[in-house]
């Protein structure tokens, strides 16, 4: 799940797969496997990820270990799960707000 996680953070901020690649020093097709599950994710490349768009990396690796192990999870814990989400993605508009209007 941590790929998908990865993923989505580079759309949200309109960052073409291309470009992120090119910040990152690896090719197009790499970064391709890893966001689409072919490749493992690594430490370093989530340290990239933290800091290329200010988010700590072990809220990526939270989110990606709670996704992934969705069998036995209570509705209690999916509740609360999602509402954690949704701060996170108010978090992150929050912050990209907060840029434009500083330009």
């Amino acid at each position: 799940m941590i790929n998908k996680a990865l993923k989505l953070i580079r759309q949200f901020h309109n960052v073409r797969q291309s470009e992120l690649a090119e910040r990152f020093q690896m090719s197009k097709s790499y970064l391709s496997e890893i966001e689409s599950g072919k490749k493992p994710v690594s430490f370093e490349l989530l340290e990239k990820y933290s800091a290329e768009f200010d988010i700590p990396a072990s809220s990526l690796v939270f989110f990606s270990e709670s996704l992934s192990n969705k069998r036995g999870m209570s509705e209690k814990f999916r509740s609360s799960f999602s509402g954690k989400i949704l701060e996170v993605i108010e978090w992150l508009i929050e912050k990209d707000e907060s840029k434009k209007t500083k330009t």
